[in-house]
């Protein structure tokens, strides 16, 4: 299975936001603390050129807590700060502001000298769709201003949120890059709800998801299931799900598409614990 998702408002989003680069001071890259590789979009780096940059992993209340804390120092390494909250619950936002006033320190203490009052930093904040935008910027904004909603794709249009005295938001829709090169990016996105399920193939991400499973988190998968060994082949653990739980069609036989769908799901509410998709890799960076 090729995942690809691009819908057309995507692409006048891209141009819209390298319209309006010149006008924000720092880009906050927002990504899913459980896979921050796979949810940051490469299209950034070519649009955003020199901007300064803060790295906000969120949902890092559903993400492994000892991976979040690695991620944060590979970035640190690659000049980047970074920083996890849960914006569901309001969690760590204050790091946020402070990265962003770090950044403009020395910018704002020449203005300082000059007997110049700082104006509010005035930031963009991007993202794939569905790693909850609308959510930290309503946190933020400590009311309901920008629209939110549990499928991705809900924000469509770029609007101006002040924050406080000392931010001033840019939201934007959502942008995922027209091709993954990697397609287990592609499967890493659809396990996490960062594409619609509607163009999915779900036994295909279940089987992935059952496969990273058993590769990374072995005794969650087995007690999960409650079982002493795992079957290899994914289907044969569907089969299995679906026999245990009663997910069987009309001819008794196990429902391989309603036990995808429980795999799925349940991963995604945590049922296995909290768990991280991308690790980082420190080879990358060893001759820099």
């Amino acid at each position: 299975m090729t995942i690809q998702w691009f819908p057309g408002h995507m692409a006048k989003a891209r141009r819209e936001v390298t319209e309006k680069l010149k006008l924000v001071d720092v880009i906050f890259e927002l990504v899913d603390a459980r896979i921050p590789l796979s949810s940051s979009n490469p299209m950034l780096e070519e649009i955003i050129h020199q901007k300064r940059r803060v790295i906000i992993l969120n949902k890092a209340d559903t993400a492994d807590e000892k991976t979040t804390k690695e991620w944060i120092d590979y970035f640190a390494k690659k000049g980047l700060p970074a920083v996890a909250v849960n914006a569901q619950e309001g969690k760590g936002l204050f790091k946020i502001e402070q990265a962003a006033e770090k950044l403009m320190e020395e910018k704002f203490d020449r203005l300082r000298s000059k007997g110049m009052k700082p104006r509010a930093i005035r930031a963009m904040i991007l993202g794939i769709p569905n790693v909850g935008k609308s959510t930290l910027i309503n946190r933020l904004a400590k009311k309901n201003i920008a629209r939110t909603g549990n499928k991705p794709g809900v924000t469509k249009a770029q609007q101006w949120i002040k924050v406080g005295k000392t931010l001033e938001l840019l939201d934007t829709p959502g942008i995922l890059w027209p091709k993954f090169e990697d397609q287990e990016i592609g499967y890493k996105l659809a396990l996490t709800g960062a594409i619609k399920d509607d163009i999915l193939q779900m036994e295909e991400i279940a089987g992935y998801g059952l496969r990273f499973l058993e590769n990374h988190y072995p005794d969650r998968l087995q007690s999960w299931l409650k079982v002493e060994t795992v079957s290899e082949d994914p289907i044969e653990t569907l089969a299995f799900i679906a026999e245990k739980r009663g997910l069987l069609d009309r001819y008794n036989d196990p429902d391989y598409s309603r036990a995808a769908e429980t795999v799925v799901r349940e991963i995604r509410q945590q049922k296995l614990g909290r768990m991280s998709f991308d690790f980082p890799n420190w080879e990358d960076d060893s001759d820099e």
